[in-house]
């Protein structure tokens, strides 16, 4: 019999991608997002939609489903937003997941969870703390982060007292084809694949690029979510990253040098976020170690991909 997985915010960046993995693993995967969209209903995945913040309806689901395995990737995911709107951040982030563990509580399920926090968590890391490992003291610098600490506080605390099956995975930049904008990859990729087209002027606006940050593929990632919830410890916290700090001066440059135009850049002021981090890498030691995985796919390979899919996406709005 297949193993029933359930991956909350399946519609999501990162959640499209699991899904695909785990349906090639050999998983019944079942999706819940607060949007569907058709396409999915193709593929073998079952969606069912609901909001994170209704405990009513995340219950109804899991009662249904009754997975063996939780992926609990729905969340309010911008740092910028979460900066705009605190609020929203908190009630999708803390309420959502405080309502997908009573729901496991209430229906005695015996389901393993892995909650996906951040790197963000860490916040302002001092050189000499770098590369950052999982006993690194958080210090959340925006509410993004904050709100994802408290879930993992909110994770350890349920496996302690309610004997839960918790996974906590802190995953740092990810990126790749598909990823919305307002995050810098596809800010950057949908830029200069707009000025091709001739949709845009030749310049192309920007945030900090001094800022150095540590980039995974998201289809490394979905695989070390898999390989946590698979051969990890219960309550252990593991990093997923590259291991490696890249300038978002580099990464600009590496797109630029793939544009078929020459393109000017600009700062964009609003870009520039309040009590940025001048650098953030991680170990992957812990990972590595004790589950075998560690990142494939090279940064300049993401970097082409993304550019061709923003390709694509900008010739179909032109049609």
């Amino acid at each position: 019999m297949k193993k029933r997985a359930l991956i909350t915010g399946e519609t999501g960046f990162a959640g499209r991608y699991l899904s695909n993995y785990l349906n090639s693993k050999g998983y019944e995967v079942w999706g819940l997002d607060v949007v569907s969209y058709p396409e999915q209903s193709e593929q073998n995945i079952v969606i069912r939609t609901a909001d994170i913040s209704n405990n009513e309806q995340i219950e109804a689901v899991l009662a249904e489903c009754q997975p063996d395995v939780i992926y609990h990737l729905a969340a309010q995911s911008s740092v910028a937003v979460s900066w705009q709107n605190p609020q929203a951040t908190m009630r999708i982030n803390l309420e959502g997941t405080i309502n997908l563990l009573e729901a496991v509580k209430k229906l005695k399920l015996n389901s393993r969870i892995l909650l996906v926090g951040s790197g963000e968590e860490y916040g302002a890391i001092q050189p000499e703390h770098l590369p950052i490992d999982e006993n690194q003291r958080a210090n959340p610098q925006n509410p993004y982060a904050l709100s994802k600490l408290y879930q993992t506080l909110l994770g350890l605390h349920y496996m302690r007292a309610y004997n839960m099956k918790i996974y906590l995975a802190r995953p740092f930049n990810h990126t790749g084809p598909g990823q919305n904008t307002g995050f810098v990859i596809p800010d950057f990729a949908s830029q200069i694949a707009k000025v091709e087209a001739g949709l845009q002027d030749p310049v192309i606006w920007v945030g900090n690029l001094s800022a150095k940050r540590d980039f995974c593929d998201v289809r490394d990632v979905v695989q070390a979510y898999c390989a946590i919830i698979e051969q990890g410890q219960i309550g252990r916290i593991y990093n997923i990253a590259s291991g490696q700090a890249v300038e978002i001066q580099s990464i600009l440059d590496q797109l630029l040098s793939l544009s078929a135009v020459p393109i000017q850049v600009t700062i964009d002021q609003h870009k520039l976020r309040p009590v940025d981090v001048p650098m953030i890498y991680s170990s992957i030691s812990r990972i590595k170690a004790e589950t075998g995985w560690e990142p494939q796919i090279k940064l300049h390979d993401t970097l082409k991909d993304t550019l061709e899919f923003w390709r694509m996406q900008v010739k179909k709005e032109k049609q």
